[in-house]
């Protein structure tokens, strides 16, 4: 096996995680992306709604989500206690990617 069997230089080689423009991490944390919109998914009554975009914001990541009209009650939850639970697991796959994210709930 030579150097170059491996690696960006290699026309077999594709990684779907960089960006075409940069090079750079297309999608930042996409273990807690992932974590997120399963939550919300689980606890909403549409979840073909659920939309979880990635904010990268002065070198900190930001998922915001947005639910359908009805939803973000459910999605809070009474004092909030389902949102601040989910930020907490968020928080948690987060650092499986070796990154820290905030949690939006966008109205």
């Amino acid at each position: 096996m030579s150097d170059t069997d491996f690696g960006a230089d290699n026309p077999d080689y594709e990684d779907d995680d960089f960006d075409e423009a940069g090079g750079g991490n297309a999608i930042e944390a996409p273990t807690a992306r992932n974590v997120l919109e399963y939550l919300v998914k689980s606890v909403v009554e549409n979840p073909g709604e659920v939309e979880v975009e990635v904010v990268e914001r002065q070198g900190s990541i930001t998922l915001e989500v947005t639910v359908a009209d009805g939803d973000m009650g459910r999605v809070i939850g009474r004092r909030g206690r389902v949102a601040n639970s989910i930020r907490t697991l968020v928080r948690a796959a987060a650092s499986k990617d070796g990154s820290s994210v905030d949690v939006d709930f966008i109205d």
